[in-house]
């Protein structure tokens, strides 16, 4: 019986954290997105997104495009289409 409950406790446990990195996941494309738009860039929106570093994203478009949107060392977000 103890065994059970603890194999369903990891079973929850692991169901909890892959859950709370697919809302990240869906937050970071939604800020993406939105980044991408205020640079008055044509993406509709972002389907995945890739991390390279702090403050640094490889982001795909729905319409296929690609950016890499970025913190510059003037401290402004930078998308360049790759």
């Amino acid at each position: 019986m103890i065994k059970t409950i603890k194999d369903w406790t990891a079973v929850i446990v692991i169901g909890a954290l892959s859950a709370g990195t697919a809302i990240a996941a869906d937050e970071l494309a939604k800020d993406l997105t939105s980044t991408i738009a205020l640079l008055g860039l044509p993406c509709g929106q972002v389907i995945s997104a890739q991390r390279l570093g702090d403050n640094d994203y490889l982001a795909t478009c729905k319409d296929k495009n690609r950016y890499r949107v970025y913190v510059n060392a003037q401290g402004r977000v930078v998308a360049e289409k790759r």
